[in-house]
């Protein structure tokens, strides 16, 4: 059974980048057609997709957060990453990595816990 765990500071100051590492236990991210994503629960909103990276490392992401955000991943120790850059007190939410077998649909077969992430000076 993988499981998720993601981490990085609560709390982040508006113009800051944010930064989130997900850990992957039971499970290697090169694992064949399996992709890890970074989806987020704004306060009061639905779920937003932001962006995958596959067991290849290729990296996708939605057009609407593209210009700031990066996942990139560390094979080594089964971990992947989140960069948003120049957060906003918008982008406050609580983010969780995710597995799928697509890129971009919303079919998630395993979550991390969540973390809660607040952007404010």
């Amino acid at each position: 059974q993988v499981q998720l765990q993601e981490s990085g500071p609560g709390l982040v100051k508006p113009s800051q980048t944010l930064s989130l590492t997900c850990t992957v236990s039971g499970g290697s991210i090169t694992t064949a057609h399996y992709y890890f994503s970074w989806i987020r629960r704004p306060p009061g909103k639905e779920l937003e997709w932001m962006g995958a990276i596959g067991y290849m490392g290729t990296t996708y992401y939605s057009p609407s957060l593209k210009s700031r955000t990066s996942i990139a991943r560390d094979t080594s120790k089964n971990q992947f990453t989140l960069q948003l850059r120049s957060v906003t007190p918008e982008d406050t939410a609580v983010y969780y990595c995710v597995r799928g077998g697509d890129p971009v649909s919303n079919d998630y077969d395993s979550w991390g816990q969540g973390t809660q992430v607040t952007v404010s000076s």
